[in-house]
């Protein structure tokens, strides 16, 4: 079981690639080299391989990193499967992960909602996709600022606040603030129980 995520960037066209690709390219480069575990095409589209029990908490880093730059976002459809075939990079592979990334991807538009859970069972996709949709209450909502130190404590989590807000270069009680604006709490609740569904129901 792989999971696949497949997104695009929301505003690009009104912001140089010089403001998020290097971030991202960085980013993704910890996953593995490219073409085989990640892709950037046609300008600001990308698929990514990851762990199935990372890949939300992936995608809302991805998010958060993007979203880091103000006046962009992103979207992306997740998906959660076999790999039946490996190719010469992400983009020729393929397999029920792939196929339900691609297909997931496509929807959101439609559904209007900015990322979205495909695993093949209707229960989990119901589940979890519920829980998507309203942590994109605030996800979406980000701002620049919020998202960054989204970005940052996600990449840190064992930092200290003080840490933080060294790396930063703030206050440490500015720390506190920005993450109960980013309602931090809430995305450490979304990705736990993610994680415990993962685990359990997925193995059924």
């Amino acid at each position: 079981m792989i999971a696949i995520i497949t997104g695009d960037l929301i505003n690009s066209a009104q912001h140089s690639s010089e403001e998020w690709m290097a971030d991202l390219k960085s980013y993704f480069s910890r996953f593995g080299t490219s073409p085989l575990y990640w892709e950037i095409y046609r300008g600001d589209e990308f698929q990514l391989k990851v762990n199935r029990n990372n890949a939300l908490k992936t995608a809302i880093q991805i998010k958060a990193l993007v979203k880091s730059t103000k006046g962009l976002d992103v979207r992306m459809g997740i998906g959660i499967g076999l790999e039946t075939f490996v190719g010469s990079g992400v983009g020729e592979s393929n397999g029920p992960a792939y196929q339900r990334s691609g297909r997931n991807f496509e929807t959101l538009k439609d559904k209007k909602v900015n990322l979205s859970i495909s695993t093949g069972n209707a229960f989990q996709e119901e589940t979890l996709n519920l829980m998507l949709k309203l942590a994109l209450h605030f996800m979406d909502d980000w701002t620049a600022v919020s998202a960054e130190i989204i970005a940052l404590v996600l990449d840190h989590e064992n930092a200290s606040q003080k840490q933080v807000a060294e790396k930063l270069g703030i206050k440490q009680s500015a720390v506190s603030q920005r993450l109960k604006r980013a309602r931090y709490d809430l995305v450490q609740d979304l990705l736990s129980f993610y994680n415990d569904f993962i685990t359990k129901e997925m193995t059924n």
